[in-house]
């Protein structure tokens, strides 16, 4: 009987497992649709701020996502290893919640206007985590094409989130308008950086994750393009690599030092056997 409950749970699981597996693999598209347009709206969120349109719009799409997460919690057969899975899509549905309770303006209210900071920090983090997810559910087996949309997307939250933090930092050498931040953005990610280093301790905690992140992407840039040209010389047989060349000339001489080894040795043999014939003891000389 324990064995039977214990073979009917696994199956259940299993069926359950696949069932959430076909309902992503449903809404990979439309999902991947939504974050590009949640992203958008965050930038222009942050840059000038949304009118009531495009609020109704930001908060249609956050309650698809909340319904897309719950649907995806309900369906799986473990809960815990779902949510540490996602915990940072889960801190991304929660930011807005956040401001539908007027977070932000209780944190003004009382001046912690640092508290208020912090949480546009964990909505870029959050932000680019998403699109991050619906990238790799659709880009993720094409490598290099999804790196460079991560990139892009990586770009443009970042640029947003330096501006917000950034444009009331003290001093004229700020940045003071998204096109500098969007600038300021790629050279830090190109890893050639710039004279303007962040003022506020969210900024450079932002600087921080986009400098590691060009780290990481400048190193598989540079596989990438490694391996493409050396599969390119192998697949071309007039530009064979040197070292191909010099192991086929070795392999040449080898064989060729094997024939003459091997016609030494059956003259030698041949000519004993001509002597024990005639009669006659070879000579160690000979």
């Amino acid at each position: 009987m324990a064995q039977d409950a214990v073979s009917a749970r696994t199956e259940l699981d299993s069926e359950r497992e696949g069932l959430l597996s076909r309902f992503h693999d449903w809404l990979e598209k439309p999902m991947l649709v939504l974050s590009f347009v949640w992203l958008a709206l965050f930038v222009v969120d942050v840059i000038w701020g949304l009118n009531p349109l495009l609020q109704y719009t930001s908060d249609v799409i956050w309650g698809l996502f909340v319904l897309e997460f719950a649907i995806g919690f309900l369906l799986a057969p473990n809960k815990l290893p779902y949510l540490k899975h996602n915990w940072l899509k889960a801190i991304a549905l929660l930011a807005p919640a956040l401001r539908l309770f007027r977070f932000v303006a209780i944190a003004r209210a009382a001046r912690a206007a640092r508290a208020a900071r912090g949480l546009r920090l964990l909505r870029v983090v959050s932000s680019v985590n998403r699109s991050m997810n619906a990238l790799s559910a659709s880009l993720g087996r094409r490598g290099f094409g999804y790196v460079v949309m991560l990139t892009f997307v990586v770009l443009l939250a970042g640029a947003a989130g330096m501006y917000a933090f950034e444009s009331s930092s003290t001093g004229t050498r700020g940045l003071h308008n998204y096109a500098e931040a969007l600038w300021w953005t790629a050279m830090v990610l190109t890893t050639m950086g710039s004279e303007y280093w962040p003022k506020t301790p969210e900024g450079r905690l932002l600087c921080l994750f986009l400098a590691l992140y060009a780290f990481a992407m400048f190193g598989y840039v540079t596989a990438t393009l490694a391996t493409f040209f050396v599969g390119r010389d192998a697949a071309n047989e007039a530009s064979e690599s040197a070292a191909q060349v010099a192991i086929d000339r070795m392999r040449d001489e080898v064989k060729k030092l094997r024939d003459e080894i091997h016609a030494l040795s059956s003259k030698v043999g041949a000519k004993q056997v001509g002597l024990v014939a005639a009669g006659r003891e070879p000579k160690a000389t000979e």
